[in-house]
């Protein structure tokens, strides 16, 4: 009887016990190789690079920010950010410029977005000094491209960034055509003006941005 009631337990609690868990879906990993894309990889970083217009004519619409963020150790960083629209006929929608610096590094990005994202959502170029000298003396350098990155729908990104250990000569025209790109966008957006005069007001926005006249009141005394 003891070994009945046993083995009847046993039966029960194999029945009422919880169902076996589904089997989780396979999870996939999408290895990036930054260094050395392949053929196909760069003919596409190619024909994004080729999308971006090189003298575009803005629409009326536009954007400057800047802002100060204070990461998790206590430093921070300072920023400006530059927005133009493209005019509708364009299939891409904005440029973003970007000009951020802290302790460690300064930073420029140019993102472009667009339109009818179906294929090529992002193409987002970036270049890197370290710090110590003024934003106007960086951005008169016109730094080099050192990261690609295109953002695309349904896929993995498509990305090159320079490795100093590895031969990229194959690669450098890709390299040249984004810093061709980063550079004339500099100018078209005016960032080698704005950029310092916006860094230079600080917190408060107490000092005039450069190139911009005083109010001068009736009586032709200067509005401060």
């Amino acid at each position: 009887m003891l070994a009945f009631m046993l083995v009847c337990g046993t039966g029960v609690a194999q029945k009422s016990g919880k169902p076996a868990q589904e089997k989780a879906p396979p999870m996939r990993v999408n290895i990036l190789n930054v260094c050395a894309p392949g053929e196909a990889e760069q003919k596409e970083i190619a024909a994004a690079l080729a999308r971006v217009p090189r003298g575009p004519s803005f629409g009326k619409d536009y954007e400057v920010t800047r802002g100060h963020t204070t990461g998790e150790d206590g430093t921070g960083s300072d920023w400006v950010r530059i927005r133009r629209e493209f005019p509708r006929a364009m299939p891409l929608l904005a440029v973003q410029y970007s000009y951020s610096t802290d302790p460690n590094e300064v930073r420029e990005t140019s993102v472009f977005y667009s339109r009818e994202a179906k294929d090529v959502m992002q193409i987002a170029l970036e270049d890197e000094v370290p710090p110590g000298a003024g934003a106007a003396d960086i951005l008169a350098a016109n730094t080099p491209v050192s990261h690609i990155r295109i953002e695309r729908y349904g896929k993995p990104s498509l990305v090159l960034a320079r490795c100093p250990q590895a031969d990229q000569s194959a690669f450098e025209p890709l390299f040249r055509t984004a810093s061709e790109l980063m550079e004339g966008y500099r100018a078209r957006l005016n960032a080698k003006q704005v950029v310092p005069g916006e860094l230079g007001r600080g917190a408060g926005g107490g000092r005039r941005p450069v190139q911009v006249k005083p109010m001068v009141r009736r009586g032709g005394s200067e509005s401060k």
